[in-house]
């Protein structure tokens, strides 16, 4: 590992995040924008009335319903070429594992407000998330397909629990709002190009405005227990792995689906 990509792990350890400016050339973000659009389009067309009332992300970008096998395994590639992969073997060196993939972009309702979390606290309770915090690696590799306000993010909360403030901020109580500002939060605004990488457990909210549309692939380490939350559907077939350079991170989550069918 050269000394940039120890510098990155160590950053990552630390606070939960890091940031790469113009990781991407125009070209290369070109091609993903142009798919992204696309699929984005399909999408809202088939959830409009979520879509213009509450709706600030969507999901299984990679799924056949929206996207056609060339346009899929042009994601397929982009999420597996060298620049993402020399990332995620640094943040996730021990057997990396494709979850899922995700776009955000602004609500259309102008008074709808961003909010704190954790992604783990859908899945636990407060206990649950405490315990997660310390055995499971979650990330998301997000990359802004357009200039956007970005994250706020709370450096070195993946590997901590929440303050009072950030505790009840978080879970909207003692006439506290999720939200309201945060006295730990650390703003992180993104260009298009850029690439954010930061922890799934950490506590952080998207900020809305501008053109905002970024496009986050997640990556589990695969100890954790995640199986379960992978769609085949999001998975290339055969014929697509033998197209990447690099399918390692598909191979693995498609033989973990494998040992769960024989447990």
């Amino acid at each position: 590992m050269n000394s940039n990509l120890i510098q990155l792990s160590q950053e990552y350890e630390q606070q939960g995040y890091f940031v790469i400016r113009d990781y991407f050339s125009r070209e290369e973000l070109a091609i993903l924008r142009n798919t992204i659009l696309q699929f984005h389009e399909a999408w809202k067309a088939e959830h409009l009335a979520f879509y213009q009332h509450e709706a600030f992300n969507s999901s299984l970008i990679t799924g056949s319903q929206f996207l056609n096998d060339q346009q899929r395994l042009t994601l397929f590639k982009f999420i597996s070429s060298e620049k993402m992969m020399a990332i995620i073997n640094t943040v996730l060196p021990d057997r990396p594992a494709f979850m899922n993939t995700q776009l955000f972009f602004n609500p259309c309702t102008k008074q709808q407000e961003n909010f704190w979390h954790r992604d783990c606290q859908y899945d636990h309770d407060l206990a649950g998330q405490q315990q997660a915090i310390k055995e499971t690696r979650v990330v998301h590799f997000r990359v802004p397909l357009f200039d956007e306000p970005g994250m706020e993010l709370v450096p070195g909360s993946h590997t901590r629990w929440d303050t009072q403030e950030e505790l009840d901020v978080r879970l909207a109580r003692k006439r506290k709002f999720c939200s309201d500002e945060l006295s730990t939060g650390k703003q992180v605004p993104l260009n298009a190009g850029d690439l954010l990488v930061f922890s799934a457990d950490m506590i952080h909210r998207g900020l809305y405005g501008k053109d905002r549309l970024a496009f986050d692939t997640l990556i589990f380490d695969a100890a954790g227990d995640f199986v379960d939350y992978v769609d085949d559907d999001c998975l290339p077939n055969r014929s697509m792995l033998a197209q990447l350079s690099d399918s390692s991170i598909f191979d693995m989550i498609i033989a973990l689906k494998k040992q769960l069918k024989t447990v």
